[in-house]
């Protein structure tokens, strides 16, 4: 999703408490910078202040920040030269949606539910297995045709 000219992100929203992929592919990077940190922080006072190497590839820098229960994700970018993307002194401010409640799993759910679910779907699976071959054998054993064809 690209949500700033040069700026993607690998999700459609940003949730808190996620993990986030940032690439940037802005003026640093267009004037060939070989390295470039991404300086974050959240919230209006830019809390939990931090600044992580990005990743060079052929399609810009890319780094895999984690997001905070916080209202705002606030970030910049700056070379190994000390210049600065900072969107015109503005700085790359972006919302930060709460989880939803049906996607947050309970502490209290049974884990061997699926696999007594996968138990049970075998078992039945073996059982229609048995059924079939009865109704197809037994009237050729009674008949006295249980010799397979042979095909030509």
């Amino acid at each position: 999703m690209e949500l700033v000219k040069n700026i993607f992100f690998n999700t459609d929203k940003l949730i808190e408490n996620s993990k986030v992929k940032i690439s940037y592919a802005g003026v640093l990077f267009q004037n060939g910078s070989e390295e470039v940190y991404i300086h974050y922080g959240f919230g209006l006072n830019w809390e939990n202040l931090a600044e992580v190497k990005m990743e060079k590839t052929e399609l810009g820098f890319q780094a895999e920040i984690e997001l905070t229960s916080s209202e705002t994700l606030n970030f910049c970018f700056r070379n190994g030269n000390d210049e600065w993307d900072n969107n015109d002194g503005q700085n790359y401010i972006f919302p930060i949606e709460k989880a939803e409640l049906s996607l947050v799993v309970k502490e209290d759910a049974d884990v061997d539910a699926p696999r007594k679910l996968r138990r049970s779907y075998i078992w039945s699976k073996k059982l229609r297995l048995a059924v079939y071959k009865i109704i197809t054998y037994i009237p050729r054993l009674i008949s006295g045709n249980y010799k397979r064809k042979i095909s030509e």
